[in-house]
Protein backbone atom coordinates (compact mmCIF):
# COMPACT_ATOMS: atom_id res chain seq x y z
CA UNK A 1 0.00 0.00 0.00
CA UNK A 2 1.08 3.59 -0.62
CA UNK A 3 1.76 5.67 2.49
CA UNK A 4 1.32 9.42 2.72
CA UNK A 5 3.75 11.40 4.87
CA UNK A 6 4.86 14.84 5.96
CA UNK A 7 8.24 16.00 7.26
CA UNK A 8 8.44 18.33 10.26
CA UNK A 9 11.98 19.69 10.57
CA UNK A 10 13.30 23.22 11.03
CA UNK A 11 16.53 22.78 8.99
CA UNK A 12 16.15 22.99 5.22
CA UNK A 13 19.15 20.77 4.49
CA UNK A 14 17.84 18.04 6.82
CA UNK A 15 14.42 18.16 5.14
CA UNK A 16 16.03 17.90 1.71
CA UNK A 17 18.23 14.95 2.70
CA UNK A 18 15.34 13.04 4.26
CA UNK A 19 13.04 13.72 1.31
CA UNK A 20 15.75 12.56 -1.10
CA UNK A 21 16.35 9.34 0.87
CA UNK A 22 12.63 8.60 1.02
CA UNK A 23 12.28 9.15 -2.72
CA UNK A 24 15.24 6.90 -3.55
CA UNK A 25 15.01 4.12 -1.01
CA UNK A 26 11.53 3.91 0.51
CA UNK A 27 8.95 2.19 -1.63
CA UNK A 28 5.57 3.88 -2.12
CA UNK A 29 6.03 6.77 0.32
CA UNK A 30 4.42 9.99 -0.91
CA UNK A 31 5.66 13.08 0.97
CA UNK A 32 2.74 15.51 0.77
CA UNK A 33 4.11 18.52 2.61
CA UNK A 34 6.63 19.96 5.06
CA UNK A 35 6.57 22.12 8.19
CA UNK A 36 9.39 23.96 9.93
CA UNK A 37 8.03 24.43 13.46
CA UNK A 38 5.39 23.27 15.91
CA UNK A 39 2.83 25.94 15.00
CA UNK A 40 3.07 25.23 11.26
CA UNK A 41 2.93 21.50 11.91
CA UNK A 42 -0.17 21.78 14.10
CA UNK A 43 -2.07 23.73 11.43
CA UNK A 44 -0.90 21.35 8.71
CA UNK A 45 -1.91 18.21 10.60
CA UNK A 46 -5.36 19.58 11.35
CA UNK A 47 -6.14 19.89 7.66
CA UNK A 48 -4.05 17.05 6.19
CA UNK A 49 -4.68 13.38 6.90
CA UNK A 50 -1.49 11.34 6.56
CA UNK A 51 -0.23 7.90 7.52
CA UNK A 52 3.23 8.90 8.72
CA UNK A 53 4.98 11.93 10.21
CA UNK A 54 8.76 12.26 10.25
CA UNK A 55 9.30 14.49 13.24
CA UNK A 56 12.34 16.33 14.59
CA UNK A 57 12.35 16.83 18.36
CA UNK A 58 13.80 20.31 18.90
CA UNK A 59 12.12 23.03 16.83
CA UNK A 60 11.09 26.66 17.11
CA UNK A 61 8.04 27.34 19.31
CA UNK A 62 8.25 24.02 21.13
CA UNK A 63 9.26 20.39 20.85
CA UNK A 64 7.84 17.37 19.07
CA UNK A 65 6.26 16.31 22.35
CA UNK A 66 4.43 19.65 22.63
CA UNK A 67 3.01 19.05 19.17
CA UNK A 68 1.88 15.50 19.92
CA UNK A 69 0.25 16.60 23.17
CA UNK A 70 -1.92 18.95 21.09
CA UNK A 71 -3.04 16.00 18.94
CA UNK A 72 -4.33 13.34 21.36
CA UNK A 73 -6.62 11.75 18.74
CA UNK A 74 -4.00 11.49 16.00
CA UNK A 75 -4.31 8.65 13.53
CA UNK A 76 -0.84 8.91 11.97
CA UNK A 77 2.25 6.96 13.03
CA UNK A 78 5.36 8.86 14.09
CA UNK A 79 9.03 8.35 13.24
CA UNK A 80 11.29 10.61 15.28
CA UNK A 81 14.36 11.95 13.47
CA UNK A 82 16.82 13.76 15.74
CA UNK A 83 20.49 14.33 16.42
CA UNK A 84 19.93 13.70 20.13
CA UNK A 85 19.49 10.17 21.47
CA UNK A 86 18.39 11.28 24.94
CA UNK A 87 14.83 11.61 23.67
CA UNK A 88 14.41 7.91 22.89
CA UNK A 89 12.54 7.11 26.12
CA UNK A 90 10.13 10.01 25.63
CA UNK A 91 9.58 8.92 22.05
CA UNK A 92 8.63 5.44 23.22
CA UNK A 93 6.26 6.92 25.78
CA UNK A 94 4.59 8.78 22.91
CA UNK A 95 4.21 5.42 21.12
CA UNK A 96 6.51 6.37 18.26
CA UNK A 97 6.74 3.69 15.58
CA UNK A 98 10.52 4.23 15.28
CA UNK A 99 13.38 6.48 16.42
CA UNK A 100 16.08 7.57 13.97
CA UNK A 101 19.23 9.46 14.88
CA UNK A 102 21.09 11.82 12.54
CA UNK A 103 22.95 11.29 10.30
CA UNK A 104 20.24 9.01 8.98
CA UNK A 105 21.14 5.41 8.26
CA UNK A 106 19.35 4.33 5.09
CA UNK A 107 18.75 0.76 6.28
CA UNK A 108 17.21 2.09 9.50
CA UNK A 109 15.02 4.48 7.52
CA UNK A 110 13.75 1.64 5.35
CA UNK A 111 13.09 -0.45 8.46
CA UNK A 112 11.15 2.42 10.05
CA UNK A 113 8.86 2.84 7.04
CA UNK A 114 8.24 -0.90 6.78
CA UNK A 115 7.21 -1.01 10.45
CA UNK A 116 4.72 1.79 9.81
CA UNK A 117 3.50 -0.01 6.70
CA UNK A 118 2.84 -3.19 8.69
CA UNK A 119 0.85 -1.22 11.28
CA UNK A 120 -1.24 0.49 8.59
CA UNK A 121 -1.78 -2.78 6.74
CA UNK A 122 -3.23 -4.32 9.89
CA UNK A 123 -5.47 -1.30 10.46
CA UNK A 124 -6.82 -1.55 6.93
CA UNK A 125 -7.53 -5.24 7.32
CA UNK A 126 -9.89 -4.69 10.22
CA UNK A 127 -13.36 -5.64 9.05
CA UNK A 128 -15.83 -3.21 10.61
CA UNK A 129 -18.68 -5.57 9.87
CA UNK A 130 -16.95 -7.49 12.66
CA UNK A 131 -16.78 -11.26 12.67
CA UNK A 132 -15.20 -13.16 15.51
CA UNK A 133 -12.77 -15.90 14.55
CA UNK A 134 -14.37 -19.33 14.15
CA UNK A 135 -12.16 -20.91 16.78
CA UNK A 136 -13.41 -18.41 19.36
CA UNK A 137 -17.10 -18.47 18.43
CA UNK A 138 -17.31 -22.17 19.19
CA UNK A 139 -16.32 -21.46 22.80
CA UNK A 140 -18.94 -18.82 23.60
CA UNK A 141 -21.42 -21.35 25.00
CA UNK A 142 -19.23 -21.72 28.11
CA UNK A 143 -20.19 -20.37 31.51
CA UNK A 144 -18.30 -18.88 34.45
CA UNK A 145 -19.14 -18.64 38.13
CA UNK A 146 -18.78 -15.48 40.17
CA UNK A 147 -18.85 -15.26 43.98
CA UNK A 148 -21.81 -13.65 45.74
CA UNK A 149 -22.59 -13.06 49.42
CA UNK A 150 -24.98 -16.01 49.32
CA UNK A 151 -22.67 -18.37 47.38
CA UNK A 152 -22.06 -18.07 43.65
CA UNK A 153 -23.83 -17.17 40.41
CA UNK A 154 -23.42 -18.76 37.00
CA UNK A 155 -23.06 -16.43 33.99
CA UNK A 156 -23.13 -17.49 30.33
CA UNK A 157 -19.97 -16.09 28.76
CA UNK A 158 -21.87 -15.06 25.63
CA UNK A 159 -23.91 -12.61 27.75
CA UNK A 160 -20.84 -10.74 29.05
CA UNK A 161 -20.26 -7.57 27.02
CA UNK A 162 -17.23 -6.22 28.85
CA UNK A 163 -15.48 -6.08 32.21
CA UNK A 164 -14.07 -2.94 33.80
CA UNK A 165 -11.54 -2.71 36.63
CA UNK A 166 -12.34 -0.90 39.87
CA UNK A 167 -9.24 -1.39 42.06
CA UNK A 168 -9.51 -4.99 43.34
CA UNK A 169 -13.08 -5.29 42.07
CA UNK A 170 -14.46 -5.81 38.58
CA UNK A 171 -17.69 -4.55 37.05
CA UNK A 172 -19.17 -7.14 34.67
CA UNK A 173 -21.53 -5.61 32.12
CA UNK A 174 -24.19 -7.94 30.75
CA UNK A 175 -26.84 -7.32 28.11
CA UNK A 176 -29.46 -6.38 30.71
CA UNK A 177 -27.57 -6.28 34.00
CA UNK A 178 -24.31 -5.37 35.74
CA UNK A 179 -22.42 -7.27 38.44
CA UNK A 180 -19.74 -6.09 40.87
CA UNK A 181 -17.35 -8.91 41.74
CA UNK A 182 -14.58 -8.98 44.35
CA UNK A 183 -12.02 -10.23 41.83
CA UNK A 184 -9.40 -8.28 39.88
CA UNK A 185 -9.70 -7.71 36.15
CA UNK A 186 -6.61 -9.89 35.68
CA UNK A 187 -8.58 -12.79 37.14
CA UNK A 188 -11.17 -12.48 34.38
CA UNK A 189 -8.54 -11.80 31.74
CA UNK A 190 -6.85 -15.10 32.61
CA UNK A 191 -10.21 -16.87 32.60
CA UNK A 192 -11.61 -15.41 29.36
CA UNK A 193 -8.63 -14.57 27.12
CA UNK A 194 -9.05 -17.81 25.13
CA UNK A 195 -12.84 -17.42 24.88
CA UNK A 196 -13.17 -14.48 22.55
CA UNK A 197 -12.22 -11.72 25.00
CA UNK A 198 -9.51 -9.10 24.43
CA UNK A 199 -7.73 -6.91 26.98
CA UNK A 200 -7.83 -3.55 25.19
CA UNK A 201 -6.75 -1.35 28.11
CA UNK A 202 -5.48 -1.72 31.67
CA UNK A 203 -9.06 -1.10 32.80
CA UNK A 204 -11.10 -2.87 30.11
CA UNK A 205 -11.63 -6.45 28.92
CA UNK A 206 -14.13 -6.84 26.08
CA UNK A 207 -16.10 -9.60 24.42
CA UNK A 208 -15.04 -8.98 20.82
CA UNK A 209 -18.30 -10.39 19.44
CA UNK A 210 -20.02 -7.21 20.70
CA UNK A 211 -17.66 -4.84 18.86
CA UNK A 212 -19.58 -2.87 16.24
CA UNK A 213 -16.86 -0.44 15.12
CA UNK A 214 -13.28 0.69 15.66
CA UNK A 215 -12.33 4.39 15.64
CA UNK A 216 -8.79 5.35 14.70
CA UNK A 217 -6.62 7.32 17.11
CA UNK A 218 -3.36 7.07 19.04
CA UNK A 219 -4.72 3.82 20.37
CA UNK A 220 -8.20 4.35 19.05
CA UNK A 221 -11.41 3.15 20.60
CA UNK A 222 -14.00 0.45 20.09
CA UNK A 223 -17.76 0.79 20.01
CA UNK A 224 -19.83 -1.80 21.85
CA UNK A 225 -23.22 -0.75 20.60
CA UNK A 226 -23.58 2.83 21.86
CA UNK A 227 -20.75 2.50 24.40
CA UNK A 228 -17.24 3.68 23.48
CA UNK A 229 -14.15 2.30 25.26
CA UNK A 230 -10.52 3.41 24.76
CA UNK A 231 -7.85 1.12 23.33
CA UNK A 232 -4.28 1.40 24.61
CA UNK A 233 -1.78 1.95 21.78
CA UNK A 234 0.16 -1.13 22.90
CA UNK A 235 -3.01 -3.28 22.65
CA UNK A 236 -4.14 -2.10 19.22
CA UNK A 237 -2.42 -4.66 17.01
CA UNK A 238 -3.41 -7.55 19.27
CA UNK A 239 -7.04 -6.41 19.04
CA UNK A 240 -6.86 -6.40 15.23
CA UNK A 241 -5.91 -10.06 15.26
CA UNK A 242 -9.52 -10.90 16.15
CA UNK A 243 -10.82 -9.28 12.97
CA UNK A 244 -8.50 -10.48 10.22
Amino acid sequence: MKLTAIIIEDEQISRDILKNYISKYCKDIDVLDEATNVDEAFILLQKTEVDLVFLDVEMPYGTAFDLLDKLPDRTFETVFVTAYDQYAKDALNQQAAYYLTKPINIDELIKATEIVRSIKDRENEVNLDVRIKEENSSQLTDRITIPTQEGFEVLPIKDIIHCTADDNYTHIFLENDKKLVSKTLKHFDDMLSDKGFARIHKSHLINVSYVTAYKKGKGGSVMLGDKELPVSPSKKLALFEYFS
